[in-house]
């Protein structure tokens, strides 16, 4: 969790409850990918436990109970941080989801309606699918097969992939470039995957020079 149960408080005492009338709504986003996953609400004992158990707590205008998501399916929401607007009523709650978010088996609840994601939504969900095919029949798949061939032969294909960026840059062929990049970007996932890595902990790096 990276924020603390002390600025949770800090963060719980600048929310403006008597405007949202002792519930506040609370927008989750996935940590990693920024899709937005879901929206529920907040009393004060929902966000303290939230806060001291780690994992995303709601109040249950149905039930009129604290419900911790996932709490029976499994499918909880690690907290990552959390950030209130401008006017101190909503909260934005960024998340570490374990399994689908949606109650109906939908990895957020605006799956059914959404027409086309983001591309960094789509790549998380791309490298999501390639680390499922790790342990899958290498006659299933081109990337289970690659896994089943060993570190070694993917990191091949991450060379031969790489060779073929430069050679497509230097003829100016960019059709043939955006085609190898692709390939390269595809082999490197795997990899990754392999090493028990993701393009998280690539960005994150990035990141970190970047300071």
């Amino acid at each position: 969790m990276s924020v603390t149960v002390s600025e949770l408080t800090t963060l719980a005492e600048r929310i403006d409850w008597d405007k949202v009338d002792g519930l506040v709504p609370a927008i989750v986003q996935d940590f990693t990918s920024s899709q937005v996953l879901m929206m529920g609400y907040m009393s004060p004992e929902a966000l303290q436990k939230t806060g001291e158990t780690g994992l995303v707590t709601f109040f249950s205008r149905t039930k009129q109970s604290l419900w911790t998501k996932g709490e029976t399916s499994g499918n909880v929401l690690k907290l990552k941080n959390m950030s209130l607007d401008c006017d101190n009523d909503t909260l934005l709650v960024k998340v570490q989801p374990v399994g689908p978010t949606c109650h109906t088996g939908t990895t957020t609840c605006w799956d059914n309606d959404a027409k086309e994601e983001s591309q960094m939504v789509w790549l998380h969900q791309l490298e999501t699918l390639l680390g499922e095919r790790k342990h899958a029949d290498p006659d299933s798949s081109y990337t289970a097969s690659l896994y089943a061939r060993g570190t070694k032969r993917i990191s091949q294909k991450v060379g031969e992939e790489g060779v073929e960026v430069a050679l497509a840059a230097t003829s100016g062929d960019k059709a043939e470039l955006v085609c190898e990049s692709a390939d390269l970007i595809y082999h490197l996932l795997v990899l990754l995957q392999d090493q028990g890595l993701s393009m998280n902990d690539v960005v994150n790096k990035l990141k970190e020079r970047h300071k």
